[in-house]
């Protein structure tokens, strides 16, 4: 690659939105056209600043519980996943619950819930307290227990070697979920796999591609927010890699130029949450300050859709139906 002006921009892709967080936002937005607002939804649909205002602006209320959501009216449960008590609650207060949990993170339930009834213990790897971590435990909390990186592995105790089995959050480091993996099973040779890997393909492509740029780059920049862990992985991926700096930002407007300061080229990706609009504002940020040369580097074409929840589906067609 080279450059005609002596600043560049490698931009990423895979980049932003992955086919889970999608569908979650069209279902916020198709239930606000079909149902009017407001539309309730438990915790941030994804992990994204400007996604939830703009959700906002729309009609849609977010919320941190079940209780705050008037009996009867309509609650959307987030991408990240719920724990059953969830559902129970909202049935308890006659709520319309839609559930725009990513079928990805589906798949890491149901396996939990089935290495569960075959009385397995269950080494759950990923973040204390992520909404995903929670809503995965509450399937089986007598038989999970949270690994949160390589040094938890040391102290984990487990009722029988034999019977017991890793699962992990799905938007996690790649690296750093091997090397978890590689110390439970110095201590536990037995340790069973999950049946195919819990890490979503768009957190390993999104990975992979800045892997591959990091090494070129004087500063990487990631567009996502602080509480998005795909994007915050990204950041300590680049700088593990290679790059030099690295930084994540939601804005354009929250570059420091002190960060370009003798920068000739700069890595641009996204968290698997942000609209490609920002990615957009942050190439003329940086275009302004002269970085106007822009290669793309493609390592993987993504094309995965999921379709909206069933029970939106069902009352869309039945709306249609009625309309004639």
């Amino acid at each position: 690659m080279t450059s005609r002006t002596g600043k560049r921009v490698i931009l990423a892709k895979p980049r932003g939105y992955c086919a889970g967080v999608d569908r979650a936002v069209q279902t916020v937005e198709e239930a606000l056209k079909l149902y009017g607002a407001p539309i309730y939804v438990r915790k941030q649909i994804v992990h994204n600043k400007h996604v939830v205002q703009t959700l906002e602006a729309q009609g849609a209320i977010f919320v941190e519980e079940n209780e705050e959501v008037p009996e009867g009216a309509t609650v959307i449960f987030s991408a990240h996943g719920v724990a059953p008590e969830v559902y129970e609650q909202a049935r308890s207060r006659s709520l319309r619950a839609i559930d725009a949990t990513c079928p990805l993170v589906t798949k890491v339930h149901q396996e939990a819930k089935r290495f569960a009834a075959e009385d397995y213990d269950i080494l759950l790897i990923g973040h204390e307290g992520h909404e995903e971590v929670i809503g995965t435990s509450g399937e089986a909390p007598e038989h999970i227990q949270l690994v949160d990186g390589p040094e938890d592995a040391d102290t984990i105790t487990v009722r029988d070697p034999n019977k017991v089995v890793w699962l992990s959050q799905t938007t996690l480091s790649v690296d750093e979920t091997l090397e978890t993996v590689a110390r439970l099973k110095k201590r536990l040779p037995m340790l069973q796999s999950p049946p195919s890997d819990d890490i979503c393909y768009a957190t390993s492509n999104r990975q992979h591609v800045v892997k591959e740029i990091a090494p070129e780059c004087d500063v990487m920049i990631v567009v996502g927010s602080t509480n998005s862990s795909n994007s915050v992985r990204l950041v300590e991926v680049a700088l593990d890699a290679g790059a030099r700096a690295g930084y994540l930002v939601d804005f354009a407007h929250e570059i420091d130029d002190a960060w370009l300061a003798g920068a000739r080229t700069v890595g641009l990706t996204s968290g698997a949450s942000v609209p490609d609009e920002l990615v957009q504002e942050v190439l003329a940020h940086l275009a302004a300050r002269g970085f106007t040369d822009v290669d793309e580097v493609v390592t993987a074409n993504e094309r995965l859709t999921f379709s909206l929840p069933q029970e939106l589906k069902r009352d869309m067609k039945a709306a249609a139906a009625a309309r004639g």
